[in-house]
Formats: C-alpha cells, sequence, structure tokens
C-alpha cells in the first residue's frame, strides 16, 4: 500500500510540473523572441562593420569594442548617464517618501485625488513632455517670466540651451515625470506598516517624528533598498525625455549613452548608421548596468537581512 501511495504521489508530482512548464513556455517562448534572440544577435553584430542597411558586412573581431574605449564622447555620456542618475535618484526616493508620507495620512481629506494629480505626468507620453517643456523653459516662456516678474534674474535664462543649466534642467524634469511611480512604491511599503505598532508608540509618548524615525523608516527600509535598485537602473537607461528635450545637447552636456547608441545606430548625424559600433556601444553600457545593478542587489539584500534581525 506504502509502494502504491509512493507511485501515485510521483506521479501526481510529474503531472503538475508539466502544468507548470506548460504555462510557463508562453512567456518562455516571448522572453526567447524578444529578448534572448536581440541578445545573441547583438553579441554577433558587435563584431561586423555593418551599417544596417546594406548586405555588405565585414568581420571586424573586438575592433568596435576598441575604438568605443578609445572615443572621448561615449565616455563623455557615459559620465553624464552616472550624473543625471545621481540627480534623478535622490529626488524619487527623498521627495517620493515626504509625499508618500503626507498621502497616508488618515486624516487627509482628497488624497485620491492628489494621488492621481502626481501620478498623471508618469502616464503621459514623455515626448509630449518634453515639447511641452522646452516651451515652459523657453526664454519667453512662463518660467522666466517669473523669475523675471519676481527681480530674481535681469535676463532669460536658456536652461537647455546653456550647458551649465542643461543637465539641471533635464534632472528636473525627469524627477517630475517619474515622481508618482516613487509615491507608489513608498505608500505600499507604508501600508504594510500595522497601525498597532503606531498606536502603542503614541500611548509610550512618541510624537510625529520619533514615529517616523523608530518604526516608519526602519519597516521600509527593505523596501527602499528595492526601490532605489529600481531607480538606479531605470535612470541609466534614459533616453525619451532626453532626446525630445536637448537631443544630448548643447555640445553634448546633455548627452547619455542610449542617444549616443541612437546617433550611431539610428541617426544621420554621423553619416553611415553603424550597427555594429553601435551595438558595441550597448554591450560595453549594458555590461556597466549588470555590475552596478548586482552591487546594488547585494546591498539591498544585506539591509532585509540587517532589517529583519
Amino acid at each position: 500500500m506504502t509502494e502504491i501511495s509512493r507511485r501515485r504521489g510521483a506521479g501526481a508530482l510529474r503531472r503538475n510540473t508539466l502544468w507548470c512548464w506548460a504555462f510557463l513556455a508562453p512567456t518562455l517562448a516571448l522572453y526567447v523572441m524578444f529578448n534572448g534572440w536581440p541578445i545573441v544577435s547583438g553579441l554577433y553584430y558587435a563584431t561586423l562593420d555593418w551599417s544596417g542597411l546594406s548586405s555588405s558586412k565585414e568581420f571586424v573581431g573586438l575592433a568596435n569594442f576598441v575604438e568605443v574605449a578609445h572615443d572621448p564622447y561615449f565616455w563623455n555620456s557615459y559620465r553624464n548617464s552616472f550624473t543625471f542618475m545621481l540627480g534623478v535618484v535622490p529626488i524619487h526616493l527623498a521627495i517620493g517618501l515626504l509625499i508618500a508620507v503626507a498621502l497616508n495620512r488618515k486624516d487627509l481629506r482628497f488624497a485620491t485625488g492628489y494621488r492621481t494629480l502626481f501620478f498623471l505626468p508618469v502616464v503621459t507620453t514623455a515626448a509630449i513632455v518634453g515639447i511641452i517643456m522646452i516651451f515652459i523653459l523657453a526664454a519667453d516662456g512662463p518660467i522666466n517670466q517669473l523669475l523675471l516678474m519676481s527681480g530674481a534674474i535681469k535676463k532669460p535664462l536658456d536652461f537647455l540651451g546653456n550647458s551649465k543649466l542643461a543637465m539641471g534642467s533635464v534632472i528636473v524634469i525627469s524627477g517630475w515625470k517619474n515622481l508618482g511611480t516613487n509615491i507608489v512604491y513608498w505608500l505600499a511599503a507604508l501600508q504594510g506598516i500595522p497601525d498597532e505598532l503606531y498606536e502603542a508608540a503614541t500611548v509610550d509618548g512618541c510624537g510625529g517624528s520619533r514615529l517616523f524615525r523608530h518604526i516608519t523608516l526602519p519597516l521600509i527600509l527593505p523596501m527602499g533598498a528595492v526601490i532605489a535598485l529600481l531607480n538606479i537602473v531605470g535612470s541609466l537607461k534614459a533616453f525619451d525625455l532626453i532626446k525630445t528635450m536637448t537631443n544630448g545637447g548643447p555640445f553634448f552636456a546633455t548627452d547619455m549613452v542610449a542617444t549616443y547608441i541612437y546617433r550611431f545606430a539610428f541617426s544621420s548625424e554621423v553619416g553611415v548608421p553603424r550597427i555594429g559600433y553601435a551595438t558595441s556601444a550597448g554591450i560595453f553600457f549594458g555590461v556597466t548596468i549588470i555590475i552596478v545593478g548586482a552591487l546594488s542587489n547585494t546591498l539591498a539584500s544585506r539591509i532585509k537581512a540587517n532589517s529583519a534581525k
């Protein structure tokens, strides 16, 4: 009887395993088609001198990678990508948390409406946001008019045409546009904290700042590490808003690796497109993102482990 039960259990396990693979098969097939194959083909294209427009392809081995490593414009875009990340991520984490704490109050009226307003820029197309911001930040735009009327400046500022102001401008706009997503993340973390903890601490005489420092912050720290990881990786891949607002200018001051790759792969700015060279630049930076992501994930895991102790 025991042997029969064991065989039935093994058969049921095999059937369950087959069903699991059957349900996973469509997802795996789509992943191979849209992620796996592009990665493999990209490794191949990176070894070619190919425009992507003609049938003639010349195998050059690692020459594209060597050229990328010696191109100062690539390293400029590389540095700009990390500058952008260091500017945007603190906005998303700090300001997003402060707004989420305010919106999470039980006695806040019209909280749903406020959340909707903060999330509207997220669902607005980046190209539309970029075009609108070009007009808003223009010399005769409302921002300059307001600053002139208040006496803060004597002549209009060229926010997107000045190499010293352009990066800060796109950081602020990008931080504002994607702030809603991070507010939702923080709200999910805050709403996972039991109300009993706040009630017990209030009875013991803890005020607002002490509640935040001793209860809220330690409990949302693991989730905060995950939010930081998502923001770091996402900001390093910034493209659409930069492309629309500045196209990497002025004088490559806001040129990101994504716009650098686009310029060589699809644009006529550098003459005939160079798919192989652009692909090698993408792989070069992709490895960097993997390393940064792995380090961030390790740090997040340590934070979670320390918080669980």
